[in-house]
């Protein structure tokens, strides 16, 4: 599939869909991850032949051969964003294109054939249509789509594949917090790093985050929630969370978070939360953050909140931060007005509650 063509979708319903009885009692409570919807979207591609074989069908297992390369060299990206059933009935998706671009980003990186970017929004368009039904309608709740795509070719060799499956499959949400939003602990890493410069930092791939896992286990063990990673280099300024940018809230009204230099995920969620705060009348800086002045500044109290962001949490304040010679808290420990009028914003915005003066929110029914 060359720039401007164009697929079509073959639809294939599930023959066998679960009944709307166990959706019901599915979605009552679905938490995060573990329920997924009747159907998928697939397409494939193949060095030579583009794109082919647009199709939403059942969801199933997928048959892969054990040389499929990204067993063995984990060619693989993905993406996470949400649809929401608004009040009147509509249902509406976030920045959706954002994702798009930040997905061929990402398979530029992993040296991956791009998936044209209105392909992949109409790819969620065409599942979120056929499970419309699973789409959870309590508060804070959603649809979480997964659109991924992976090196499916059979052959054991360093180099680019010359085939790759793509795949979008959806999960229902519930509150991301229960009982409400608190804020976390997180655990400073003095061991592991996330990326280095010239990684893959900015790329959304499986690798960054299976790096990331004996951090968190780490971090758990200390009794935290998430882990922060210092920079590769120096070892002192803050990178980010371990799914999530993070922001500093200053006395002065000044709003930091570090910059985009190659380490960090430029986030969906981190872009629109640079936006709204501007317009809120913060002064918004991209700028390096070192640990040293994090603890410092919390100390002195110039530092008030402190936050971190992301699609599956939106926003988070934190609260407490521990480290291996001790901890410290952030504006006693408590959310911030700042961090909680923007968490509220933005999640008015993503549900069609509130003025979308950026045109962010794309109704798809």
């Amino acid at each position: 599939m060359s720039g401007g063509d164009k697929l079509d979708f073959e639809i294939r319903p599930n023959p066998a869909p679960v009944s709307a009885a166990d959706r019901a009692a599915l979605l009552a409570n679905p938490g995060f991850g573990r329920v997924f919807t009747d159907h998928m979207v697939t397409i494939r591609y193949a060095e030579g032949k583009g794109w082919y074989d647009a199709r939403v069908e059942a969801r199933a297992p997928i048959p892969m051969d054990p040389a499929s390369a990204v067993l063995h060299y984990a060619q693989e990206i993905f993406e996470g964003l949400k649809a929401y059933r608004t009040a009147d009935g509509a249902v509406t998706m976030f920045r959706p294109e954002a994702n798009a671009n930040r997905f061929i980003a990402s398979a530029q990186r992993l040296a991956m054939p791009e998936l044209p970017a209105e392909t992949f929004v109409e790819s969620l368009h065409r599942l979120v249509e056929i499970d419309r039904e699973w789409i959870p309608d309590g508060p804070d709740a959603s649809l979480y789509l997964r659109p991924f795509m992976f090196a499916s070719e059979v052959f054991l060799g360093v180099r680019p594949a010359n085939e790759y499956l793509y795949c979008v499959i959806a999960s229902p949400a519930g509150a991301y917090f229960a009982g409400g939003v608190k804020p976390v602990t997180v655990w400073v890493s003095p061991d592991y790093t996330r990326a280095a410069p010239g990684g893959t930092g900015a790329a959304k791939c499986g690798g960054n985050y299976a790096a990331s896992l004996a951090a968190q286990a780490e971090a758990i063990e200390a009794g935290c929630d998430q882990v922060v990673f210092l920079d590769a280099v120096e070892r002192r300024f803050v990178d980010e969370l371990g799914g999530m940018n993070v922001f500093f809230v200053y006395d002065d009204n000044t709003l930091v978070t570090p910059p985009l230099t190659g380490t960090i995920l430029p986030g969906i969620t981190r872009d629109a939360v640079l936006t709204l705060a501007a317009a809120a009348g913060h002064r918004v800086e991209e700028r390096p953050v070192s640990f040293a002045d994090w603890q410092a500044d919390a100390a002195s109290g110039r530092l008030r909140e402190v936050f971190a962001c992301g699609t599956a949490a939106v926003i988070t304040p934190i609260g407490r931060v521990r480290f291996p010679d001790g901890e410290f808290l952030i504006g006693g420990g408590e959310p911030g007005r700042s961090t909680m009028a923007l968490r509220e914003q933005l999640v008015s915005i993503q549900r069609g509650e509130a003025e979308d003066p950026h045109g962010w929110v794309q109704r798809v029914l």
